[in-house]
């Protein structure tokens, strides 16, 4: 499922095991860096959702599917801005352009391993 254009994709998928939960990945630097949203992906500004990093996939992995994973959105998405700390991110997927923050809090472990998924107020225009 690589963009026609050559922008880099996402994919979220729908994991059924061992719990249900969603994973995002974006393409980056040749592979899908990809979090684990056990809550999913937030629906509205006031709800955060905690994003665990976990190991990185093979580009191939975008269009994985099983008995136990679908794919619930996919597209590509671009970085609309980027600090240290935070990530604010367009995805545009098959139902239209969301804008998120990605924002690293520490937690055990691997220093990077904990974010929160933030639905930004500010969205982008359509089109």
């Amino acid at each position: 499922m690589p963009d026609p254009a050559g922008r880099p994709v996402f994919v979220l998928h729908r994991h059924e095991r061992p719990r249900l939960h969603h994973d995002l990945r974006l393409e980056e630097d040749g592979v899908l860096r990809s979090w684990a949203l056990p809550k999913g992906l937030p629906s509205d500004t006031g709800a955060d959702r905690l994003a665990i990093a976990v190991p990185d996939h093979d580009l191939e992995h975008a269009t994985y599917t099983d008995e136990h994973k679908s794919i619930a959105d996919h597209g590509w998405w671009e970085a609309v801005d980027r600090t240290e700390r935070r990530t604010v991110l367009d995805l545009h997927g098959t139902s239209g352009v969301r804008r998120y923050a990605l924002v690293r809090t520490g937690g055990s472990g691997h220093p990077d391993s904990h974010h929160l998924l933030h639905l930004l107020r500010e969205q982008p225009a359509p089109g």
